[in-house]
């Protein structure tokens, strides 16, 4: 019986063998952060700007800050919605208005009414539910921090720093709540933005109480966290928000096994 031979290094061979000599992808190739918006961009431009005003300080026009930014109305429609969002400006209309930086806070904590009921519970109950929300601040701020917004958190860590070399609690915690405040402030979401803010007030009473020994190891936490949400590294950040503070000795709990992460 005759028999053909087949040639070596047929058309089907070379396919196999082109795709087996591809690098194989891993997953950061398709979670690679893609490149800011022109909205983002132009939000980022007027967000330095605003880091550089007094609170409540006129910023000008819409039509002068767009033009200053280079961008479309729609595209500088946008970058004011994320402004906004993230709670860095207000627009007021009429003769003298324009976009304001935005006013803090009054100082100290709002009194709601469940905040108030919260006050005769143990401090710690409220720093449980405080780490329990922070997975769900950390995967709304990896969607919408900013450049700018991570400059900030940096600036924030400082006085961390320093209330963790001088070994004090109570500062640290200080700080801690406002790092934290700042965090939340990068979500759209007020419900949550609002809980998580009346929490603070009470958890702070329990990470003042913390040993002076676990700031270090809470400062390169806080550190890390900041470092990935600037890379946009989904899975360590959420690793981050998930464990809370309590596998450094302070005694708090984490949110068991990790959160789930959001589509």
């Amino acid at each position: 019986m005759q028999t053909t031979d087949h040639p070596a290094d047929g058309p089907a061979e070379h396919s196999v063998r082109d795709a087996a000599d591809l690098p194989a992808l891993c997953r950061a190739d398709w979670e690679r952060p893609s490149a800011p918006s022109r909205a983002e961009t132009a939000a980022d431009r007027v967000a330095d700007r605003v880091a550089r005003s007094r609170p409540g300080a006129r910023l000008g026009t819409k039509e002068e800050l767009r033009a200053e930014c280079g961008v479309s109305v729609g595209t500088f429609n946008e970058a004011l919605r994320l402004l906004q969002t993230r709670g860095l400006v207000t627009v007021r209309p009429g003769p003298g208005g324009g976009l304001f930086a935005a006013q803090p806070p009054p100082a100290g904590p709002r009194r709601d009414a469940w905040t108030e009921a919260l006050d005769g519970q143990r401090p710690d109950e409220a720093l449980r539910v405080r780490d329990a929300l922070d997975p769900l601040l950390v995967a709304d701020a990896l969607w919408h921090a900013s450049p700018a917004d991570v400059a900030d958190l940096r600036r924030l860590l400082v006085p961390l720093a320093e209330a963790a070399d001088a070994a004090d609690p109570a500062a640290f915690a200080r700080a801690d709540r406002r790092l934290r405040a700042r965090l939340a402030a990068l979500g759209p979401g007020a419900l949550l933005r609002s809980l998580y803010e009346g929490l603070l007030p009470l958890a702070e009473r329990a990470d003042a109480a913390a040993g002076p020994g676990t700031l270090r190891a809470r400062l390169d936490r806080r550190t890390a966290l900041v470092d990935a949400l600037d890379t946009r590294d989904r899975a360590l950040a959420l690793r981050l928000a998930g464990g809370g503070d309590g596998d450094d000795g302070r005694g708090g709990a984490g949110a068991g096994d990790g959160p789930a992460e959001a589509g």
